[in-house]
């Protein structure tokens, strides 16, 4: 028997189109980073830092360079919870403040840094020629500069405070972001969607801040992480040196100040310390997390 047709000018019902539900690559990346045991526990190191940075001078009501004690009194005594140092000021007190100066030179410090490494990279990566050969040979002047060194002249120049210390850390440490965001600009530049902007009339500030800047900025939102951590070791080195900033105190200065009674004060130099390493582990975790959330390749995995 042959199947029966359908009467003249009926209608079959159309079968609806299937929907694709189609993710934001932005939330993709925040799930992916959220599925990351390591970012998770990078972040929340990080917010505890924060915290105690923020809230802790408004609740201890204390001035860090105040002798609180008698010096070299060891943790967990009562007059001092995790003691004294040679002078006698409180470790607990000290450790709190200065996590203060020591996050905000980072953090500045970072900007500045990834700022100037983006503005040159993208510069020469977009416009090439004598332009990219021309800031290329500053890069690599400032690459082959020991920074460290480098650092401590700019500091000893200037009066030791925080603006010269965040200047010269901002100043030494740019160039890795200047020749990855150069590498990004250079790969995008061709493309078509770039060469339909071009051809629409857009001008180069448009398309080099809009246009292709927002599509070359997972690897650069991981750089930007990891030089805060770098600024901060930074900080930290300079004033353990004795070119950090005397009226102001921070994790540098406490241990530089206390290292010739590490010894016979091991707790002035092992709290800040460990402060500085949890700082930026949890920094080092973060940026690792955000790398494998933002890349693509590894997001197929």
């Amino acid at each position: 028997m042959s199947a029966a047709r359908p009467p003249e000018g009926a209608h079959t019902a159309a079968l609806p189109a299937p929907v694709v539900h189609v993710e934001h690559p932005g939330v993709e990346a925040l799930r992916m980073f959220l599925r990351n045991p390591s970012a998770i526990a990078g972040s929340a190191l990080l917010l505890v830092v924060l915290l105690v940075a923020i809230a802790g001078p408004w609740l201890l009501q204390a001035d860090p360079f105040e002798i609180r004690a008698a010096p070299l009194t060891p943790p967990f005594t009562g007059q001092a919870w995790i003691g004294t140092d040679y002078l006698g000021r409180d470790v607990l007190t000290t450790l709190v403040y200065g996590g203060r100066a020591t996050l905000l030179v980072g953090a500045v410090a970072a900007a500045l840094s990834v700022l100037t490494g983006i503005t040159l990279g993208a510069c020469a990566g977009y416009y090439g020629g004598k332009l990219d050969a021309a800031l290329m040979k500053v890069t690599e002047f400032f690459q082959v500069l020991p920074a460290l060194l480098f650092a401590m002249v700019v500091v000893t120049l200037f009066s030791p405070t925080l603006v010269t210390v965040t200047l010269a850390i901002g100043c030494v440490s740019w160039t890795g972001t200047a020749r990855l965001t150069r590498a990004e600009f250079m790969k995008y530049r061709e493309l078509e969607f770039v060469r339909a902007e071009r051809a629409m009339g857009a001008r180069d500030a448009r398309i080099i801040w809009q246009v292709i800047l927002p599509n070359a900025l997972p690897p650069l939102v991981v750089s930007a992480t990891l030089a805060v951590g770098v600024a901060i070791l930074f900080e930290a080195g300079l004033s353990f040196l004795g070119l950090g900033d005397p009226n102001q105190m921070s994790w540098g200065l406490m241990i530089g100040s206390s290292r010739q009674y590490v010894l016979s004060c091991w707790w002035a130099v092992a709290f800040p310390g460990a402060a500085i390493f949890v700082t930026v582990l949890a920094v080092s975790l973060i940026g690792d997390g955000l790398n494998d959330a933002l890349n693509p390749k590894l997001r197929e995995r």
